[in-house]
């Protein structure tokens, strides 16, 4: 698989932008609170295949949600001793035009964030 262009929006839409994707690079889900409690499952995107169309002034001031409706749907990760190159965060939820078909093909990378053992999978998955 290649990358493919995707919009995506916070629910009411005051956030919106497009990204190019390549699915089958895979996805990911966290077991951590964090991620639990926003069902936070994402895909990564190079910087460079991501553009905020709208709202950039409509997040929360954490940045991390849209103030209006609540929806977290990107964030950007810097660089830091565990992760080389920046790159877009973007929950697989905000995409306007992901087909489900898609999204289950992609394989699922997961992490043990709640046993702080982030490079291993959990010994449960089927609740993320």
């Amino acid at each position: 698989m290649s990358k493919k262009h995707y919009r995506g929006s916070c629910a009411c839409k005051r956030i919106t932008f497009e990204a190019d994707i390549d699915f089958s690079k895979g996805t990911h889900k966290c077991n951590c609170t964090s991620c639990w409690k926003r069902r936070w499952w994402t895909v990564k995107v190079e910087p460079a295949d991501f553009k905020v169309l709208t709202g950039e002034d409509g997040f929360d001031p954490s940045g991390r949600f849209c103030a209006t409706c609540g929806v977290a749907t990107f964030r950007h990760v810097p660089v830091f001793d565990w992760n080389p190159t920046p790159y877009v965060s973007l929950s697989v939820a905000t995409l306007d035009d992901l087909a489900p078909t898609e999204l289950l093909e992609a394989e699922v990378t997961y992490y043990d964030g709640l046993a702080d053992d982030w490079w291993s999978k959990p010994a449960e998955v089927r609740h993320l």
